[in-house]
Order: structure tokens, then C-alpha cells, then sequence
């Protein structure tokens, strides 16, 4: 997945917006404000930090040798996935996706009903 397809793939989230705010070189998807994927922009190889839950990220580690601890985030919470192209990009989407939905989860319920 390409840096063109996965922002395509973010912005199609409802209530999606894109920024940098940890300067030119980082690319922060957010949902209502929290940040739910970042990715560099320049980088040779395509990676970026998804959310996780604990248990699933430590499962997904041991799976595939292409997920890797949350880089510069909490190991806990957080994967970094190296596109290598060994995983299908469906499965990149569905480990977006359920980063999405955990942040959507811990938002207010009012939030959560105008994404709905």
C-alpha cells in the first residue's frame, strides 16, 4: 500500500482528518481529534503506528515479522506495521480499521453518535 492509497483509505473514515503536528516528516490521521494512525512521508520503506489492543498487538508480533512494537509510542498500545508487501493490504486496512475503532470507542458517546 502505497502513502496515496493508505491516506485514501483513512480519509473514506467517517469524521477522518489528516495533519502534522509533529513537524513535515509525519503524517497524523485523527478521529475527532485523536490521533488513530501516523506514518512518514518520506521514508523508503512504507510503515506506520496503528493502535492496538494489548493482547491482539502481543498475537499480531508473534504472527507476522512485519509488525513490530509502537516506534517512538507505548509498546502496550501501539504497533508498527512494515509494508513489505508480504501482507495483503486488506488485512493492512482491517488493522487500521480496528485502530479507527478504538479510538472511536473511547470517545464521548456524543462524539461517537456523529460518526454514526
Amino acid at each position: 500500500m502505497n502513502l496515496e492509497q493508505l491516506r485514501d483509505y483513512c480519509l473514506s473514515l467517517p469524521g477522518t482528518s489528516e495533519d502534522f503536528p509533529f513537524g513535515e516528516e509525519t503524517l497524523v490521521f485523527r478521529v475527532k481529534g485523536k490521533i488513530f494512525l501516523l506514518t512518514p512521508v518520506d521514508s523508503e520503506q512504507r510503515r506506520f503506528n496503528v493502535k492496538c489492543d494489548p493482547e491482539k498487538a502481543i498475537e499480531l508480533r508473534e504472527e507476522y515479522p512485519s509488525v513490530k512494537p509502537g516506534y517512538h509510542m507505548s509498546k502496550k498500545h501501539w504497533n508498527t506495521i512494515l509494508d513489505e508487501g508480504k501482507v495483503p493490504d486488506s488485512l493492512l486496512k482491517t488493522w487500521i480499521k480496528d485502530s479507527y475503532d478504538l479510538i472511536v470507542e473511547s470517545l464521548p458517546a456524543k462524539a461517537r453518535a456523529e460518526l454514526r
